[in-house]
């Protein structure tokens, strides 16, 4: 129930384009995907011969850093001759409450990453039902889009967010986004701030 060493490797690679390419990606996993798993492993105290299972995330995602993750786990459990568990990603970010707490069922979950936005209905731990989710971009991406366009460095999101926090919000006036049910759209305020710029 806790988290013993969160290592991760940065991918400078993609701040050139402005944006993930997708095989770079996952030429970069496989440069990293070793010597973090190592790096987590001496953080965290613990030798190969302790560990008692193998869990890799097999969708969604791209699918060639995806396919690297998964053939490292795979020959890395059948190596220890360990279980090998299959993680479905966006559960993994809801199921992640679980580890140093215990919510009580039913709960509503909102999952704000890079590349997903939704709100999940949670009765137990494998019956959860997407009841909202973005029709566009993801949040993450979106801010990464806008951050592009004023001409910030990759990845600009957390940029945008920093800079908004200490701006003065009332200066101008943008739409807010349209949501369908309980679903998200952001497709328009990147419109509006396109053509705010342009003008």
């Amino acid at each position: 129930g806790k988290v013993l060493s969160n290592h991760i490797a940065t991918q400078k690679v993609h701040e050139r384009y402005g944006g993930v390419v997708p095989e770079m990606a996952s030429r970069a996993h496989m440069q990293n995907i070793i010597p973090v798993v190592d790096a987590a492993m001496k953080d965290a105290g613990i030798s190969k011969h302790e560990i008692t299972a193998v869990a890799f995330t097999q969708s969604p995602g791209l699918i060639g850093s995806l396919l690297v993750g998964a053939c490292f786990a795979k020959a890395y459990a059948q190596a220890l001759n360990v279980p090998l568990i299959s993680v479905h990603h966006m559960q993994a970010h809801v199921l992640a409450h679980f580890i140093e707490e215990q919510p009580e069922f039913p709960f509503l979950c909102l999952t704000v990453s890079g590349g997903h936005t939704q709100i999940v209905l949670c009765r137990d731990y494998l019956d959860m039902e997407v009841i909202g989710e973005t029709i566009d971009d993801a949040a993450g991406e979106a801010f990464d889009k806008l951050a592009k366009m004023l001409g910030m460095p990759y990845p600009g999101g957390p940029l945008v967010d920093r800079y908004a926090a200490e701006g003065n919000a009332e200066l101008f006036k943008f739409p807010m986004a349209e949501m369908q049910g309980y679903n998200f759209s952001f497709s328009g305020i990147k419109t509006s701030v396109l053509y705010f710029l342009r003008d």
